[in-house]
């Protein structure tokens, strides 16, 4: 390995920049006057002894033309996620003015601007990105992005991510950098600044920040949870597995290629990407993970952001070697190709040492005399910002009251996809406080998400939003009380807050443990294997529910009349179930079970000292009948097709007959046979889109963003013109609305979704 080549593979490399043109060394004696230190990382131990050899080696010049290329890919995808996961398409949904929304912002004075104030934020941050992209007033263009992100972003914490948080972090961190200095407009207006050296703090801290996103996750995958293929389980039955699955069972895919793959490439991409021998193979590894996670999640642009990482591991000249085998036509609208960089003011020049005064002359660039200010606050910044990433993700002792089942604000730790939850009940009971009168709430009244369910501090902030808009329906200083039952990582459903507490009034601080917070019960873990060996034993129509709960509380329970067949097995401590209707109380012991009555309310009261674990079993016979109905009209519809049906048909199923013509419109009198028809066209709908070409697929895609994006662009035109001239007349203005609202044709996804609603049950 050329020490060139060791170099540019490390934190601290001088990727591949000569800061003083020398004369021609052989490469033998170039490896004699390197050691093996300095040719493997691109430094000497010497350049860490001292402060002032560390601010040297972080001023160290560098090619601007990696950072300049991961700029410009940065701030499209920016540009792009402004129209997509920032919301702004659908903000108006978000954001209107005078709705009764319950907000979950980080600090409680944070409050939305007017609708129309906060498409101009979203314009803002829209012209900040493409500002970065061009390199354009690029410290502005930096600054306009930051701040109206920031404020996006600490105004839902709902909304938070990981990926989220690492696009504010990136673009803080570029705000501070010289980004601007290859392949911007801002080198074409200042001269001085085009292709000028950056200093290597710059790669620094972008390459560090990637590596602590890809070791912390690989740390916080050591969770035992993810070890056992707990977190993730249900990913191995994705199509993109199906290569994995003809050599190995879905249950080995689901443990060895999901969570051992995922857990090896987290905790090892940081350091095969470093280094040149392992370069490439980390380059595959890495693309083929990415490419995956965009179509296994919902995650924006996190996928293809994280790709644009990948570059700036190899040598910061790339871009020149990689645009150099252009044809020379295009060279006027592709980057410099050529390999010399101008000083820069940024960097810290050594001195060239030479007994040939006119020679050292000729050959020495500007240097400092001495290390400036911006010297060393680079060194201070490159220093404080990576030990406050290393420490954030483990500081959650500090901020005690955001931590649940899992520790602290999801977000900013790095623990991607560790936890996988399920809700199966949720209940809010209000109760006036002049009256008693107590009552139920749909869960979710009043606000756009769900994530509340999850969250201390959200739940807190949610009852006492509840808390002022209850009056308005005569209901007086309300108490409000959360029943919310999670199972995380396939464990039992159990309770995660005391529903005893009235949240309103509870008291929560961010600095203190949640004191109605109820523990996980991580000591029935092991269960979770019994859980396997009894679904294996059940058919295809019968569904299962594991409940866990503590002494003292009790479920209250509505068996849905679609659902025969119920029953309560008992597996740990001790139960009462009282049937509420027929007024008889029954006492239950572990290995025992009795019958629940469908459409009727009943309760089962723990009683035992240590918490009791039991399970439902039920068949929803409704959908079962309606599976069977489906059976027969199929089987019929087949013989009427190949001609075996000798038998006339009933005018209510006389639609059968037309139905092979896709155009024909669904008439069907008999709602079985309607719905049947109508289940039939969309699979074959569905067969369709699964079976279309890449052409066909990329056209599908480009339809649905295309009108994403338009609405998001009209409707922020309609909310410029609000601020510029005022509004418009409520006709026009509602014109103009269902004019950005146009949709394209309604696609096979949300048709099956209504399908499931159709034949689907609820919860039990």
């Amino acid at each position: 390995m050329e020490p060139r080549d060791a170099a540019a593979a490390a934190l601290l490399s001088s990727d591949g920049e000569e800061a003083v043109k020398k004369k021609a060394v052989p490469k033998t004696e170039q490896l004699c006057t390197k050691g093996r230190m300095e040719q493997i990382f691109g430094f000497r131990m010497q350049d860490l002894t001292s402060w002032g050899s560390l601010v040297v080696l972080l001023n160290r010049p560098t090619d601007p033309a990696s950072l300049g290329i991961f700029r410009c890919l940065f701030g499209l995808l920016m540009a792009i996620d402004v129209t997509q996961e920032r919301g702004l398409s659908h903000l108006d949904y978000k954001y209107l003015d005078g709705a009764p929304v319950c907000r979950f912002p980080l600090f409680n004075f944070l409050q939305p601007l007017p609708l129309d104030w906060m498409y101009l934020v979203y314009v803002v941050m829209f012209l900040g990105a493409l500002g970065i992209m061009l390199g354009y007033f690029y410290r502005l263009s930096c600054l306009m992005f930051i701040s109206t992100y920031w404020y996006i972003f600490f105004l839902d914490k709902t909304a938070w991510n990981n990926h989220s948080y690492l696009y504010g972090l990136i673009g803080f961190q570029l705000t501070l950098m010289d980004g601007n200095r290859y392949w911007s407009i801002d080198g074409l207006r200042r001269p001085s600044i085009r292709n000028a050296h950056v200093p290597l703090w710059n790669y620094t801290v972008l390459r560090a920040q990637i590596f602590i996103v890809y070791f912390i996750a690989g740390v916080k995958k050591l969770d035992p949870d993810w070890v056992e293929g707990y977190s993730m389980s249900y990913l191995a039955h994705h199509w993109l597995f199906d290569p994995f699955k003809v050599i190995l069972p879905v249950e080995l895919v689901s443990l060895l290629v999901v969570h051992g793959g995922g857990l090896i490439l987290d905790l090892t991409a940081g350091y095969l990407l470093f280094f040149d021998a392992t370069r490439p193979y980390a380059f595959f590894f890495v693309s083929y993970f990415h490419c995956m996670n965009s179509q296994l999640f919902s995650i924006g642009m996190f996928s293809y952001t994280m790709l644009a990482t990948s570059p700036l591991f190899c040598y910061a000249d790339w871009p020149r070697r990689f645009f150099g085998r252009f044809p020379s036509f295009l060279r006027p609208v592709l980057p410099l190709t050529s390999p010399e960089s101008q000083p820069s003011p940024s960097c810290v020049y050594p001195e060239v040492q030479s007994t040939d005064s006119r020679e050292a002359t000729a050959a020495a660039p500007p240097k400092a005399s001495k290390l400036r200010l911006k010297h060393k606050f680079g060194a201070i910044f490159t220093i404080l910002y990576l030990m406050e990433q290393l420490f954030l993700p483990y500081s959650h002792f500090i901020t005690q009251g955001y931590n649940n089942w899992t520790n602290g604000l999801y977000g900013y730790s790095w623990d991607m996809m560790v936890h996988s939850r399920s809700h199966q009940h949720v209940k809010i009971t209000y109760k006036d406080g002049r009256t008693g009168e107590s009552g139920y709430l749909n869960p979710g009244v009043f606000t756009h998400t769900r994530r509340w369910k999850d969250h201390g501090d959200m739940l807190k902030q949610y009852a006492t939003c509840l808390h002022g808009l209850l009056p308005r329906y005569n209901i007086t200083d309300p108490e409000i009380y959360f029943d919310i039952w999670v199972s995380i990582n396939e464990r039992f459903q159990q309770r995660i807050f005391d529903p005893r507490v009235d949240i309103v009034k509870a008291d929560w601080s961010p600095f203190r443990p949640n004191p109605w917070l109820m523990p996980l019960l991580v000591d029935l873990s092991p269960w979770r294997t019994k859980f396997q060996e009894i679904e294996g034993t059940l058919d295809n129509q019968t569904e299962i529910v594991f409940i866990a709960d503590f002494p003292g509380l009790h479920l209250e329970n509505f068996v849905s009349e679609d659902l025969g067949n119920t029953s309560i097995h008992v597996l740990q401590g001790k139960v009462k179930v009282e049937m509420v209707e027929e007024k008889k109380n029954h006492t239950l012991q572990p290995g025992e079970q009795i019958k629940v009555p469908a459409g009727a309310y009943h309760k089962v009261y723990t009683v035992s000292e240590e918490p009791s674990c039991y399970m439902y079993i039920y068949v929803n016979t409704t959908e079962a009948a309606l599976q069977e109905n489906f059976t027969k009209l199929f089987e019929l519809q087949e013989r009427i097709r190949n001609g075996t049906e000798t038998e006339p048909l009933p005018p209510e199923l006389q639609p059968l007959v037309a139905a092979d013509d896709d155009g024909a419109e669904v008439n069907a009198t008999d709602p079985i046979v309607r719905l049947f028809l109508k289940r039939q066209r969309r699979m074959k709908e569905v067969k369709k889109r699964r079976e279309a070409s890449v052409l066909e697929r990329f056209e599908r895609f480009a339809v649905k963003k295309y009108y994403t994006i338009r609405r998001g662009f009209l409707m922020t035109a309609i909310a410029l013109r609000n601020l510029a001239v005022g509004l418009p007349p409520l006709e026009q203005l509602t014109r103009e609305v269902a004019f950005a609202n146009m949709k394209e044709p309604p696609s096979e996804t949300n048709q099956d979704d209504r399908l499931h609603d159709e034949v689907g049950h609820g919860e039990l």
